[in-house]
């Protein structure tokens, strides 16, 4: 397949391996409920709505409770999920789908193709690219009731894997009558066609969420690869549950009181693993980046050279050493967009991030014009890594010379207040970190912090034409040799503009309970084919 139609395999799964191997054998038919898995994440569950919001625990909540049009295999590959057939012109131009026969939505209501169409157009109204994707389509029909068609008005040769966007602003398939819903406005209710079911009046925000298994669900009939295949529910029950303090959670695993830990803190690793009731895994095999994000609509970081300044005030191997991250599991500089350790790794453009370089920082701040205004770092300290990268930066901040304000809060807080655009003397900010995974950077067109569209764009707002052109040359070009040459000029013209800074790649490990059995290296936590004993 060319290079053009593998942009997960080539910038991820091709490294990543997501897993299928391993996976024990279990019966394709919807299998008798077995038990309670009890779940702890790296979020909690704060809001339902998987497009309006890119944070996770929205997209690991979409898992649970939809189903997609397409989804990734472990190869990287896109296969139909929901989708039976798809027919696609000699040109690429226009395409049609033909849905699977029998899926019904959780209020019993047959999925419609109709439903898809209305759950594409909300969705490319808000991500990055669903944006790219609308933004070359002609016109998107429905046929009938399992079929509808899209025509492009201009190349795009990543159809199908568009429709499998599995993070971010992941695209799910939801009722016509709540996908018609303004992007601009939050959905309330979760009504999918998923494996399994979100149960609403059970739902305590910052205590738990559950979910049961839907019993009408038809799981394709190839075994689970990836994010693909057959998505069997083998338990009755889910209890999402929130533990923001992580000794607690490792404790709570340890006491069989909890079956799952996401992310584990780091440093409580070394204990879990010497625990025989305990297995640790790479849920991530290529592991996460450390994002800052900087607002630039607001100063000081409205102006680029306050920008570049932060490069020489980030050492990478101290953010990730102040996480907790063992030296086996650092990548001690990763200056790469699209990560270290993945086909498209490209250092062109890098500056810093390797020492601190006070002198350096300091002439980039004087020729910014800065004249010691606070800066607002929000700190989710309820999230350990963010946490403990927050205070790393932002010591080394003070020491370059910038006035820093670090307000603690939690990170749905946090994801709420990013949204506004105040100054912030008005309850406005100008940095917060947050934490990615390969999916969620992993080339041109998906990174979505990337994306620099000045109007409509994720909090921070960066606006920047020509890497805009950039990135749309990237994704239109089907040649590999020339897509290569503009990947780095990509690479190059981010590290001008700095929409955010890579501050560290590292890797760390899930943990479950030995008697927990079935899960996958797949990156996103999914608990279809899951078994406890």
């Amino acid at each position: 397949m060319a290079l053009g139609r593998r942009w997960l395999g080539v910038a991820a799964a091709a490294a990543l391996g997501i897993g299928a191997a391993g996976t024990p054998a279990v019966s394709l038919a919807q299998s008798p409920a077995q038990s309670t898995l009890r779940i702890v994440l790296i979020n909690d569950l704060a809001s339902l709505d998987p497009v309006q919001s890119t944070a996770a625990f929205v997209r690991n909540h979409g898992f649970l409770v939809y189903d997609q049009l397409f989804a990734f295999d472990s190869q990287g590959v896109a296969r139909p999920q929901m989708v039976e057939r798809h027919e696609a012109a000699a040109d690429g131009m226009s395409h049609r789908f033909t849905l699977r026969e029998g899926l019904a939505f959780h209020d019993g209501q047959p999925v419609r193709a109709a439903d898809a169409v209305a759950s594409i157009r909300r969705w490319s109204q808000r991500d990055v690219v669903g944006r790219a994707l609308a933004a070359a389509t002609a016109a998107m029909e429905v046929v009938d009731d399992r079929t509808f068609t899209i025509r492009l008005s201009r190349p795009f040769a990543l159809v199908t894997e568009a429709l499998a966007r599995p993070t971010a602003s992941a695209l799910f398939v939801m009722p016509k009558r709540i996908a018609q819903t303004p992007a601009a406005t939050a959905i309330t209710d979760a009504t999918g066609s998923g494996p399994f079911i979100f149960q609403a009046d059970q739902w305590r925000a910052g205590e738990r969420a559950v979910y049961t298994r839907n019993p009408n669900y038809r799981p394709r009939q190839e075994p689970a690869d990836g994010l693909a295949g057959g998505k069997v529910a083998m338990l009755e029950r889910i209890e999402w549950i929130s533990m923001p303090d992580p000794a607690t959670a490792a404790a709570a695993l340890q006491a069989g009181e909890i079956d799952f830990i996401e992310q584990p803190s780091p440093d409580l690793i070394p204990t879990l693993e010497r625990n025989r009731s305990i297995r640790t895994f790479a849920l991530n095999p290529v592991g996460f980046m450390v994002w800052l994000r900087l607002n630039h609509t607001q100063p000081p970081f409205n102006n680029p050279a306050a920008r570049q300044a932060l490069l020489h005030l980030i050492n990478q191997q101290e953010v990730l050493q102040g996480i907790g991250v063992r030296a086996s599991e650092q990548v001690p500089y990763c200056p790469a967009y699209f990560f270290c350790g993945t086909p498209l790794e490209s250092d062109a453009g890098a500056q810093g991030l390797r020492a601190v370089n006070l002198d350096r920082a300091r002439a980039l701040l004087r020729e910014a014009g800065y004249a010691n205004q606070r800066v607002v770092f929000m700190n989710a300290a309820d999230q350990p890594i963010n946490n403990a990268a927050t205070l790393v930066m932002s010591e080394s901040f003070r020491r370059g010379g910038l006035n820093m304000d670090v307000p603690s809060m939690d990170w749905a807080t946090l994801t709420q207040r990013r949204n506004r655009r105040d100054p912030v003397d008005q309850g406005g900010w100008n940095l917060f970190v947050t934490v990615a995974n390969v999916l969620d950077g992993q080339n041109p067109l998906t990174n979505l912090y990337l994306a620099s569209p000045c109007e409509g764009g994720l909090a921070g707002w960066p606006c920047d034409q020509q890497l805009e052109d950039l990135r749309r040359s990237w994704w239109e070009e089907n040649d590999p040799a020339k897509r290569q040459e503009i990947l780095h000029r990509v690479h190059a013209r981010a590290y001008e503009v700095l929409p955010y800074i890579n501050a560290g790649q590292f890797r760390t490990l899930a943990a479950h309970r030995s008697n927990v059995e079935g899960m996958r290296p797949t990156i996103i936590p999914v608990f279809w084919g899951v078994t406890k004993r």
